[in-house]
């Protein structure tokens, strides 16, 4: 069976060639017991996962269902509505929750946790800890808009529960200012995440 016939068996297959690449990896990797590499490599394809549809979202989606609605002879926005964005809404939101707790895994197992979150202004603290606290910061609050504002909204508007009108058409308005929020939100925040590792602020 090609396992790339389906999401599951590539994302599967994809773990196994990252597992061996690791394995005969010089030095010290996952294989070494270093559990720090497996959650910072979670981390990342969760991040990845997160911010790819987030930014799906905002240059793709929400033009193309846009353009599709006043498209009069067109197929109109029901085939996205339906079948693509509460699927890309259920990676994303899980993405997003991923992220988040192992970015807090990451730098609980690192001796930041604390550090990070008072934005480096405690004693022992550094340069790193506020640059990369501001980040944690700005992630936290961007995981605090998914599931607080842009997935209740989103249910409303997808039809995923019952809604008026009226508050279909202000489940938009949050949603969509959400999402931008986030998009905004999202420049500094891997900014903030990447630079203190490259020498950036510090």
């Amino acid at each position: 069976m090609n396992p790339l016939k389906s999401i599951g068996g590539t994302l599967t297959a994809g773990l196994v060639l990252a597992i061996l690449i690791m394995l005969f990896m010089p030095g010290e990797t996952v294989a070494t017991g270093q559990a720090k590499s497996l959650v910072v490599w979670l981390h990342v394809f969760a991040g990845i996962t997160w911010i790819g549809l987030l930014y799906y979202f905002n240059f793709v989606q929400v033009p193309a269902l846009g353009e599709a609605a006043s498209d009069e002879g067109g197929p109109g926005p029901a085939g996205i509505s339906k079948y693509v964005a509460p699927r890309a809404l259920w990676w994303f939101r899980w993405g997003a929750l991923v992220t988040w707790l192992s970015g807090a895994g990451i730098l609980y197992l690192v001796g930041q946790l604390h550090h990070a979150f008072t934005l480096g202004l405690m004693e022992g603290a550094s340069s790193y800890s506020t640059m990369i606290g501001v980040g944690a910061w700005l992630g936290t609050i961007m995981l605090f808009n998914v599931w607080v504002l842009i997935w209740p909204n989103q249910k409303k508007v997808l039809g995923i529960v019952e809604a008026s009108a009226d508050e279909v058409a202000r489940a938009k308005n949050v949603a969509f200012l959400a999402s931008r929020s986030n998009t905004l939100m999202s420049v500094p925040m891997l900014m903030s995440m990447v630079g203190p590792g490259h020498g950036w602020f510090m």
